[in-house]
C-alpha cells in the first residue's frame, strides 16, 4: 500500500514539473511581444487535442508554410473561403500575401453575397469591388450564392436543424478557410467559424443565421445569443457536410475592432501576432482568442468581443461538439 502511494506521489510530482515546465515556454509575435504559454488557458499537451500551428511571420512564404504543415493536401476541386472586403479601405487578406497559396492550390476564391446592402450585396456589385480590391488578379472569382441556396443539416444543433449555403458550394471537393482574425460589430470578433456560417451563408442564409433560425428575410438584426448559437450550429453543419476536405489558415494582422466586412474599419491599435493553422474550426478560434487575451495591447479588442458577448460562440460550439477548444500548440521553425 506504502509503495502506492509512493508511486501515485511520484506521479503527481511528475505531472506538475512538466506542466511548469511547459508553461514556462513562451512565443514571440510579429511585434516582438513575448507571451508565456502559461498565459494561454485552453493550451494543453493532452494528445487527444488537436494541434494549432503558429507561425510568428506574416508572408506569403509562411502561409504556405502554415498549410503545408497541417499535412493535408487538398484534392480536386479547391475553393479558398475568405472575406473579399467590403471596400479597398477594408483589412481583408490583400493578394500579395494570399497569392502564393491560392495559386500553388489552384484554387478559385469563394464568397457569398451580403444581406444588408452594400457593395457586395449583389453578383454584379461584388464581383466589381472583388475586382478593384485586386483579388481577380490572382484567382477566378465564384459567388456561391449568384443562382441561390441550398440546404445542409445541421445535427444537434442548438437553435438550428439546417443551414442555407449557396448553391454552388456543393461544386466544390475540398476547401481552404482562409480567415482575417479581428473584431466584428454584430459578433464581437470574426474568425473560422464566422467563415464558414455567415462566409458560406446564402444572402438568405444569412438572415438565417442573424435571426436564430426565425426567418430568411426582413434584416440581420435579432437577439444577440441566439444568434452566436446560429453561427455555431450553421458552422458544425459546414464542417461536418465536408469532413475532411476542409482546412483552416487563420491571419492574424490589422486587428481593427471592425470586421472586413466595414468599408471604413477602425484603424487598428494593437501589433499583429502571426499566423495560425488547424483542421479544428473551434481550436483555431480559441487559439487566437487566447492569444490575442494576452496580448498587452489588445484591450480595445477585448472590450468589443466582450460588449457582444463574442466568447458564447466558442461556448455554444464545445456544448454542440464543433471541435475542441483545447489545443496542442505547435510552433513552426521550433
Amino acid at each position: 500500500m506504502k509503495k502506492l502511494q509512493f508511486a501515485s506521489i511520484i506521479l503527481v510530482v511528475c505531472m506538475l514539473f512538466s506542466f511548469a515546465v511547459f508553461a514556462e515556454g513562451t512565443i514571440t509575435t510579429t511585434g516582438g511581444y513575448t507571451i508565456d504559454r502559461g498565459a494561454l488557458p485552453y493550451l494543453t499537451e493532452d494528445e487527444s487535442a488537436p494541434i494549432v500551428y503558429y507561425i510568428s511571420d506574416i508572408s506569403a512564404e509562411s502561409l504556405v508554410s502554415a498549410y503545408t504543415a497541417l499535412g493535408v493536401e487538398l484534392n480536386g476541386r479547391i475553393g479558398v473561403k475568405m472575406s473579399t472586403g467590403e471596400s479597398t479601405r477594408s483589412n481583408y487578406l490583400r493578394p500579395a500575401l494570399i497569392g502564393d497559396l491560392v495559386q500553388r492550390l489552384n484554387a478559385t476564391i469563394v464568397e457569398c453575397n451580403t444581406a444588408y446592402g452594400g457593395n457586395r450585396a449583389s453578383t454584379a456589385k461584388h464581383r466589381q469591388q472583388a475586382r478593384d480590391n485586386g483579388l481577380l488578379d490572382i484567382a477566378e472569382l465564384d459567388i456561391l450564392d449568384e443562382e441561390g441556396s441550398m440546404e445542409l443539416p445541421v445535427e444537434g444543433g442548438q437553435v438550428l436543424s439546417v443551414d442555407y449555403v449557396g448553391t454552388h458550394f456543393a461544386n466544390y471537393d475540398s476547401y481552404l478557410v482562409l480567415s482575417h482574425f479581428k473584431g466584428h460589430a454584430m459578433a464581437g470578433f470574426g474568425g473560422a467559424i464566422k467563415n464558414i456560417s455567415i462566409g458560406f451563408g446564402s444572402s438568405m442564409g444569412k438572415v438565417w443565421i442573424h435571426s436564430g433560425g426565425t426567418r430568411t428575410s426582413g434584416g440581420i438584426f435579432g437577439e444577440q445569443d441566439p444568434f452566436l448559437e446560429a453561427m455555431a450550429d450553421a458552422a458544425k453543419g459546414v464542417n461536418e457536410y465536408m469532413g475532411d476536405n476542409i482546412l483552416y489558415i487563420s491571419v492574424l494582422n490589422r486587428l481593427s475592432v471592425d470586421c472586413d466586412c466595414d468599408g471604413s474599419p477602425a484603424e487598428p491599435d494593437m501589433h499583429d501576432i502571426g499566423i495560425l493553422a488547424s483542421t479544428d474550426p473551434l481550436a483555431i478560434d480559441q487559439a487566437a482568442i487566447d492569444l490575442v487575451y494576452a496580448m498587452p495591447d489588445s484591450q480595445s479588442l477585448i472590450t468589443r468581443i466582450e460588449s457582444r458577448n463574442g466568447l458564447h460562440t466558442l461556448e455554444a460550439g464545445e456544448q454542440i461538439g464543433l471541435g475542441s477548444r483545447f489545443y496542442r500548440l505547435n510552433v513552426i521553425g521550433e
